[in-house]
């Protein structure tokens, strides 16, 4: 894509064939990029979280666990989460955080690989990740380890295959990185870990809602994702897990537990037993009660994903992500020439996740809010890197192409200079 005019993006928005789609969220005024670390606000999602605090809780109390449905959200919202990355019906959950559902998902398998060894010669003690991986997953991963004994290697990217040997029991990555957006190819990946007897947990915070995920027909092992970004489920939203049918088998047969053995995830809960018996299937991995509000919000939010689905689903939804992100680097290339921008991102599109990440060794901070005061919202991470996410069920091609135009601005006027823009807030 080579545009020279701005005219020529508003005839892209005029033929846009997922354009409808923009209705379905309340947009405030300017330009947000920043849905891959916060998605914006359905339309429905206030009246339905209203609905549920006038109507369900204030009135029907405590009877909407049965009357509304209340006590099923979490599977209800998973089985949709799961058109969405490629999994079965009655597989995903929707519960606790990223962080948290990692924990749960890791353990299970840490103690799938000891269960491995039994009557193995064979130790595998090792979790490999990716140095530049979120840290969340790496502070989870160093815990574990340090309770049971295993041992965490990181390295950087290019480096993964090369570790991957009879040491590895499980390779730990975020599908798309969080700081530079670049994609990695989850079936190849995938099959290269399991030829050397590893397994694989995925991390899809960055990817579900924004690109194709296939867990199953990828032969993935184990995934947990994040509700808040591209799933647009509102701030600190339910997350969400995954594990491949044969490791829930083995978990219905063998005395592997789910670390965080709460009073939900039991096989009868209202029988109020003093000891624990695990619900079958994903159910066990249930921890506390869940929030009705926060899933009724998660709810309208997988909905507006889903609406693609008559227009093409995720590989329409993909095909524009990559026009818009082709068009702002290349926008940024041509405006912004001699401004000691860089391109972090891959600029081949099969590399590249729904996000455009610059990199600037002086000011990136302040390039950040001096664009946010301009309207044009994207964020910052640490070293000097610029991140803009694109959603491409409301953001339009004029819009990326007014965006850059705005940096440019920036850029050239030397405003990021301004005092106010070099003042760090507690989220950057």
């Amino acid at each position: 894509m080579s545009l020279t005019h701005r005219d020529e993006a508003l005839a892209l928005d005029a033929a846009d064939p997922l354009a409808a789609l923009r209705d379905q969220f309340d947009l405030p005024p300017g330009i947000y990029l920043d849905g891959n670390s916060l998605g914006q606000l359905p339309r429905r999602t206030a009246a339905r979280v209203a609905q549920v605090v006038s109507q369900e809780w204030g009135v029907d109390l405590i009877q909407s666990w049965n009357k509304a449905g209340w006590i099923a959200l979490p599977t209800q919202v998973g089985d949709k989460i799961a058109r969405l990355i490629g999994a079965g019906p009655g597989q995903v959950l929707a519960a606790d955080s990223t962080s948290i559902n990692l924990y749960k998902v890791l353990a299970v398998a840490l103690q799938l690989a000891l269960s491995d060894e039994l009557g193995s010669a064979s130790e595998r003690r090792r979790i490999v990740s990716e140095r530049d991986n979120f840290p969340t997953d790496l502070y989870i991963a160093e815990s574990l380890c340090r309770q049971l004994g295993f041992e965490l290697v990181l390295a950087d990217v290019d480096e993964i295959a090369g570790l991957l040997d009879e040491r590895v029991a499980v390779l730990m990555l975020t599908q798309v990185n969080y700081r530079t957006g670049q994609l990695h190819d989850m079936a190849a990946v995938t099959a290269q870990a399991h030829a050397a007897g590893a397994r694989v947990l995925w991390d899809l915070a960055h990817s579900a809602g924004a690109v194709p995920v296939d867990l199953l027909g990828s032969g993935a092992d184990f995934a947990v994702g994040c509700g808040y970004k591209y799933l647009n489920g509102g701030p600190g939203s339910p997350a969400f897990l995954w594990l491949h049918p044969q490791h829930l088998r083995r978990l219905d047969d063998e005395a592997i537990w789910q670390p965080l053995s709460g009073w939900l995830g039991h096989a009868a809960p209202f029988a109020f037993t003093p000891d624990y018996r695990p619900a079958p299937g994903i159910a066990r991995f249930i921890c506390g009660t869940p929030s009705p509000l926060a899933l009724a919000a998660l709810d309208c939010g997988v909905d507006t994903v889903l609406a693609a689905d008559a227009l093409g689903g995720m590989a329409a939804l993909r095909r524009k992500s990559l026009a818009l992100s082709d068009l702002f680097i290349e926008r940024v290339q041509a405006r912004c020439a001699g401004q000691g921008l860089s391109l972090v991102t891959p600029s081949e599109q099969a590399r590249r996740g729904s996000q455009v990440s610059l990199r600037r060794d002086e000011g990136g901070y302040a390039i950040v809010q001096a664009l946010i005061a301009r309207g044009v919202v994207g964020d910052y991470r640490e070293p000097g890197i610029l991140r803009f996410g694109f959603t491409p069920l409301m953001l339009r091609f004029v819009d990326v192409w007014d965006a850059v135009e705005q940096l440019g601005q920036v850029l050239d006027a030397g405003e990021w200079r301004d005092e106010r823009f070099q003042r760090r807030a507690a989220v950057t």
